[in-house]
């Protein structure tokens, strides 16, 4: 049977500050997108509360606005699928064999207390499938809890957004929390590389974890391999 994968994207356009635009950053979900897709892979795209999911200016521009970004974004049919995602009640996990949480700093606002998105993961991580996210993307995690009340993170390994990461991108003054501090203190075993920015992938069973842009190919890769069982 074809295997379905659920991407997660934001509804939010902006930082606390209006003027301060932020959204999907493209290259997270193009990169992903790609690899399912050569995958074989059937592939659909949920936020929080379904409808368009902006895209962050700066994942428009060199070196980030890549091949596959460029491509997305030239293509109509592309385009409106993030113009018309599905909202939360619009899925049934039951459908999905895994659901990976793309990035951006938008997602920091609009993922962590989006009770349907904290639905489905749970009923697709304990439905055997798997959860996955890249760089921002765990913010998405880090209040989800399974059905005895544990949070899905605790006493797992797993990698996101690294603060030294925020600092060295310049919005250290302008996202809302410390992501990797808020995962650290819900029991994550956070791991990150040495240096910022480099491709970086974390497995532990079925939770599947990058650590930035750089990792969302490898991140994906790492999601087919869990499915394909090697």
């Amino acid at each position: 049977m074809t295997k379905r994968i659920l991407h997660v994207v934001t509804n939010r356009a902006h930082y606390d500050d209006p003027a301060e635009l932020t959204g999907l950053w493209l290259s997270e979900l193009t990169h992903a997108w790609h690899v399912f897709e050569q995958a074989g892979y059937e592939q659909r795209i949920v936020s929080p509360l379904g409808g368009q999911s902006p895209l962050e200016p700066r994942s428009l521009k060199f070196p980030n606005y890549d091949k596959t970004a460029k491509q997305w974004h030239g293509d109509e049919a592309k385009m409106a699928l993030l113009a018309n995602t599905a909202s939360p009640d619009d899925i049934d996990s039951k459908d999905f064999d895994a659901i990976y949480f793309t990035g951006g700093h938008a997602v920091m606002y609009d993922f962590p207390d989006s009770e349907g998105l904290q639905r489905i993961s749970r009923e697709i991580w304990e439905n055997g499938g798997i959860v996955s996210s890249v760089c921002h993307g765990y913010c998405g995690l880090l209040n989800t809890r399974l059905s005895d009340g544990s949070l899905l993170i605790a006493g797992r390994k797993m990698t996101g957004f690294a603060w030294r990461e925020e600092v060295v991108a310049g919005v250290a003054d302008k996202v809302p929390y410390n992501a990797e501090e808020a995962a650290q203190e819900r029991g994550a075993l956070y791991e990150k590389t040495l240096l910022p920015f480099i491709p970086n992938a974390v497995v532990d069973g079925r939770l599947v974890t990058g650590q930035n842009p750089p990792s969302a190919k490898v991140t994906a890769k790492k999601v087919v391999s869990v499915l394909e069982g090697n």
